[in-house]
């Protein structure tokens, strides 16, 4: 592996941790596309830049991209507060205008500028090594590394300094205005600093690339837990792992860089959709075919409490009388007589004195909804949940 393979992969696990930090609290706060948005509207600001300096390595793009990305955060957020329109219809109303005025901006003004597919959307990070850093005659690195490892640094700092604040504004608005935190001087903070990272990064990564590490890892880690130090950390983790390995990924197929760490992205978010613990799809699925079948038990028990004559307790009467397939029937069976809520002499099904206590509380809860709550019993009585 040599010195321009590590660099790109720093370069994008870099990346993927500035974008990761701000991109968990637009999933949480569900402005996850505002990032999208962003990364799209920030060309005006660029283009502008460039006209006033001539110069594309000067600090002046950067402000100006980032206050262009502010500009589309702030228009968003009033034509979603006129209550028209909501905010995903206000973030494509606002950034392909944007967007369309830099292109505006570029055809009238600079016209025999080519603007690359590759380096505009889609990034190309293999290029990434090439544009060095010199100081004073002495090459420090890639000029990649040095922007997003700065932007990184104060993104950590602020992170540090205001966790607290960023905690409470996003998940209860009220409580932090009533503790003295401005709820929107807070938001406006945030999505300067996914302005700045969108900026910083849309250089070396292209804006697809920005979009899904902003928005793909903390999805992922979204669905793996519900403690936000985990998710921040899990989001970091999952956005440098789809870089390094959608590297290699592209390495071995010598395809797009920028390309197959998205794919890689997509991969894992597949991944924890199908088989997160407690929101995966199967995990879902299972918990939801556990539940049709605690209800039909209980449907059942009640029924044998309502019932003494033998012929509404015959073990036949589920399938002829109830019209319960054979196999739902005996589900039902198996996980009463595991919890000992039955006796089953010559095919006559009897409530057990577990069975009738269960019966009776839940028939209380029926009538009176009253403090005792359906899953507290079951948790008493169910010795064995299916």
């Amino acid at each position: 592996m040599n010195s321009a393979q590590i660099e790109i992969q720093l370069i994008a696990s870099l990346v993927a941790i500035a974008c990761a930090i701000p991109g968990t609290f637009l999933v949480l706060r569900k402005m996850a596309m505002i990032s999208d948005a962003i990364s799209h509207a920030i060309l005006p600001g660029l283009v502008i830049g460039f006209f006033i300096t001539q110069d594309l390595n000067s600090p002046l793009l950067i402000l100006l991209a980032a206050l262009s990305g502010l500009i589309t955060v702030v228009l968003v957020e009033q034509i979603q507060q006129t209550g028209l329109v909501k905010e995903d219809t206000a973030i494509g109303l606002v950034f392909p205008a944007l967007f369309s005025i830099g292109v505006i901006l570029i055809a009238k003004n600079a016209n025999d500028v080519h603007l690359d597919v590759d380096a505009v959307l889609l990034g190309e990070l293999a290029f990434a090594p090439f544009d060095r850093l010199i100081i004073s005659g002495t090459d420090v690195g890639p000029k990649s590394l040095w922007v997003i490892g700065s932007i990184l640094t104060v993104t950590l700092g602020l992170l540090f300094a205001f966790f607290k604040e960023l905690k409470v504004s996003t998940f209860d608005a009220g409580l932090s205005a009533s503790l003295g935190f401005s709820p929107v001087i807070i938001h406006y903070g945030l999505m300067s600093v996914a302005s700045i990272t969108t900026v910083g990064a849309f250089d070396a990564v292209g804006a697809i690339l920005v979009v899904a590490l902003m928005i793909a890892p903390a999805a992922t880690a979204y669905l793996l837990t519900t403690d936000l130090k985990k998710m921040l950390l899990l989001a970091v983790f999952f956005g440098v792992l789809s870089a390094i390995s959608g590297y290699w990924m592209a390495h071995i197929l010598d395809a797009s860089i920028a390309g197959s760490i998205t794919t890689m992205l997509g991969f894992i978010f597949l991944m924890a959709y199908l088989f997160a613990p407690s929101k995966g799809v199967i995990a879902v699925i299972y918990r939801e075919k556990q539940q049709r079948t605690e209800v039909s038990l209980i449907t059942f028990l009640l029924h044998l409490k309502n019932h003494s004559e033998k012929s509404e307790r015959h073990v036949n009467h589920l399938c002829e009388h109830i019209n319960w397939q054979k196999v739902r029937a005996k589900t039902v069976l198996d996980l009463a007589q595991q919890n000992n809520m039955i006796i089953i002499d010559n095919n006559i099904v009897s409530l057990t004195d577990k069975g009738d206590a269960f019966t009776t509380q839940a028939i209380d809860y029926i009538i009176t909804n009253e403090d005792a709550q359906i899953e507290d019993m079951k948790d008493d009585f169910f010795l064995f949940r299916g």
